[in-house]
């Protein structure tokens, strides 16, 4: 099986939560017998990945994971009466993110690897600049959704572009003319899925058919909607823009790919576009985990059976080890065995269910475990 990507940064490393204007709010957290604000509270992901290339002849797939890869003001997850009612002061407060992301490539891996590399590099970028433009202080008005669907939007463009060639990669902070060149040739594209996570919110933006789904109350809850080719409004959207849809083993753009959005596939522009659906999901106490897929997955599991598996496994984990991780040196690790044992167990029952393409899978354990042993405690 390939090992899925982890990438450490070293970025802000703080405390925090947060929630959106005009929604539902997120949970508060009991510490100590008394309730606190998720904005308030000290936050790390436990979760776990894992890969294969399947019944495939090469692996297409790439992911990673990125604990605390960027830190933004709380005023971008949460409106000023909903701060000033938990007594929080917005404008000092900044709230550590964790990203994770699958992408699924196809015509080669070469920009499903790149978005794995340079995908919360350019977000982080995007991010700063929202802050910077005051965007967080813009009151009650604030759209959290829409700031955060044009943060994502332009970061998904800003790949794309670097993908194609039209836009230069930065490589120690110089940027050159050979670093405009097209990342892969024409035809090679990717899906990007992608989750980011915080004590009080799920944020998440997909293009293409990966999937992110949400374990909560035992129940699925689908965070993202695949962009298939025949959904209506992505056929009238193609239609529109003067392609077609034709159904050739399956609906397919201009007869070639079976979906409607991507990274990269400079051939079918304009009808192919890159542009994320982008939601903004307040955490609740009864959220279980959340999955990150590619179609080799969803294609054979349903949202509840992986769901069901997920939430049992990580269970079973946790009473089989009473909730201790052992680790030589004593220091937590950053992913968790309770979480790669779910995304383990997905992958496995995927292939034997019959999938035939590329698997990955990510598993993100969205409770508040209590600490067992100090020293050999490997979650939050």
């Amino acid at each position: 099986m390939a090992t899925p990507g982890v990438l450490d940064n070293g970025a802000a490393r703080a405390a925090g939560g947060s929630e959106a204007d005009g929604g539902a709010r997120p949970a508060s957290r009991r510490s100590g017998g008394k309730r606190r604000s998720a904005y308030l509270v000290e936050y790390a992901p436990a979760w776990g990945s894992a890969a294969t290339r399947g019944r495939r002849a090469a692996m297409e797939d790439a992911s990673a994971a990125v604990p605390r890869f960027a830190g933004v003001p709380v005023r971008m997850l949460a409106g000023a009466r909903e701060l000033d009612a938990h007594g929080i002061g917005a404008a000092a407060l900044k709230l550590p993110l964790h990203l994770f992301g699958v992408y699924d490539g196809h015509g080669g891996s070469e920009v499903a690897n790149y978005c794995a590399n340079r995908m919360h590099v350019v977000l982080k970028e995007a991010l700063g600049r929202a802050a910077r433009a005051g965007l967080e202080e813009s009151g009650e008005l604030l759209d959290i959704t829409e700031l955060w669907q044009k943060v994502f939007g332009g970061c998904f463009q800003r790949v794309d572009d670097e993908v194609s060639g039209q836009a230069s990669r930065l490589c120690g902070g110089v940027s050159s003319e050979a670093q405009c060149k097209p990342v892969a040739a024409g035809d090679v594209g990717s899906t990007a899925a992608v989750a980011v996570v915080c004590s009080s919110h799920i944020i998440v933006a997909n293009c293409g058919d990966s999937r992110v789904v949400l374990s909560r109350g035992k129940e699925p809850v689908p965070l993202s909607d695949d962009h298939k080719p025949d959904r209506e409004d992505e056929r009238a959207r193609i239609e529109a823009a003067g392609g077609r849809v034709i159904d050739w083993n399956g609906h397919r753009v201009s007869g070639v790919l079976a979906m409607s959005r991507s990274i990269g596939d400079g051939y079918g522009k304009p009808f192919l576009i890159p542009t994320p659906e982008v939601k903004v999901i307040p955490r609740a106490r009864d959220d279980d985990c959340l999955i990150i897929a590619t179609d080799g997955l969803w294609d054979v599991i349903s949202n509840a059976e992986a769901c069901k598996v997920a939430r049992v496994q990580i269970l079973q984990w946790h009473r089989k080890n009473n909730g201790v991780c052992s680790d030589e040196g004593g220091v937590p690790t950053i992913s968790h065995p309770a979480a790669e044992a779910a995304a383990n167990y997905l992958l496995k029952l995927a292939l034997l269910k019959g999938s035939a393409d590329n698997i990955t899978v990510t598993v993100i354990d969205l409770k508040l475990r209590k600490k067992i042993k100090d020293k050999s405690i490997c979650f939050v």
